[in-house]
């Protein structure tokens, strides 16, 4: 018998089986495909105001001899605390910092030039859009972004205007078009009216904002029924209320959406109980990224949906105290908390195939 087995390896067969062994490993090599990853993130940075008096703008409280005491020593705190938390948003795809950040609460565009100029984010060579809106107390939207993923090819800035309501003013929308490496993304970034004088009184003027939103991205979609877009911000409404949901027409659920409707990966994560803010005792998941779905079809030889987060590191929240596990802010009841920002960032991570 083993002689027999003897006869039946010869050499020849021997080399087959070789070539044979190569050649399967040669296909489980072409089959393990790789992927890059690039996170697409928003961050509302409480209150980023530099020290100059603006006199067009509510800028009293932070300013050196305002209720804040806001001066040099703190500004420079506070950017140092953003710039550490933007760079760190981008660990998960071993990065510094994310692809594109859209922001909020920020003065104007010098105090967003003096963010990515931090020393821990210099080097990633930030590009800025943004544009001054009519907001009463002087805080705008925006969005930074590496030069090496994103071209912008057009910016816009959108007025929501409330009939009726001449006197009233919010932060404009700021719609970014660019190419991500080879790819066409449309990026709406938002700030809708705040929850001031209760919810239900000043709901109509978020359902308005949301209304804005939807028609900027219909027209999108009317050019290209599969533009690849994403609605990001602090909506000041959770995944379930009117303006998301009905206005919005945004969905927790990929598989109940119709033509036209958007994905909301933040809608389960919300109904977890997760959450981006908090208020007595309460959170939300005010903080969303909402979108179409020219980033679900699962073709992965140009950019899709991965995954949504919310970044919520320990070193963000409130360490001791009634808040324990809150939010760290810049300030809490009036007095200087050296924290962060009252909301944590969110982010989705695209991926695409690598050829």
């Amino acid at each position: 018998m083993i002689h027999k087995m003897t006869q039946f390896f010869t050499p020849v067969n021997i080399l087959i089986l070789l070539l044979v062994c190569i050649l399967n490993v040669d296909i489980q090599a072409q089959e393990e495909k790789q992927y890059q990853p690039l996170i697409i993130g928003f961050y509302n940075l409480e209150n980023l105001f530099d020290t100059v008096d603006h006199p067009q703008k509510r800028d009293e409280e932070f300013l050196p001899n305002g209720k804040n005491r806001w001066d040099s020593e703190k500004y420079l705190h506070k950017l140092k605390q953003m710039s550490l938390v933007i760079a760190n948003m981008g660990e998960e795809t071993k990065e510094v910092g994310p692809a594109i950040l859209g922001i909020s609460e920020i003065e104007n565009q010098d105090v967003i030039e003096d963010l990515v100029n931090q020393e821990i984010l210099v080097e990633q060579n930030y590009g800025i859009v943004h544009y001054e809106s009519p907001d009463r107390r002087g805080v705008d939207v925006g969005l930074i972004y590496k030069k090496k993923y994103f071209k912008p090819f057009a910016t816009q800035s959108y007025r929501l205007n409330i009939p009726e309501k001449d006197d009233f003013y919010s932060r404009d929308q700021l719609v970014v078009s660019g190419n991500l490496l080879g790819d066409t993304l449309h990026i709406i970034v938002n700030h809708w009216p705040s929850r001031r004088g209760g919810e239900k009184r000043s709901k109509p003027l978020r359902n308005a904002a949301a209304e804005l939103s939807r028609h900027i991205s219909d027209s999108l979609l009317s050019i290209n029924p599969d533009a690849k877009i994403m609605v990001m911000g602090d909506f000041n409404d959770n995944p379930t209320d009117e303006s998301v949901k009905k206005i919005m027409i945004a969905k927790g659920d990929q598989n109940k959406l119709s033509k036209g409707d958007f994905y909301n990966p933040f809608y389960k994560l919300y109904k977890q109980g997760h959450g981006s803010n908090a208020w007595r005792d309460t959170w939300s998941l005010f903080d969303q990224i909402l979108i179409s779905q020219g980033l679900l079809k699962k073709d992965y030889s140009n950019w899709q949906y991965y995954k949504p987060s919310i970044y919520n590191k320990a070193y963000l929240k409130q360490k001791t105290g009634r808040y324990k596990g809150y939010p760290s802010r810049t300030f809490a009841a009036g007095s200087w908390q050296a924290g962060y920002s009252d909301h944590f960032p969110v982010y989705v991570i695209l991926v695409r195939e690598l050829p």
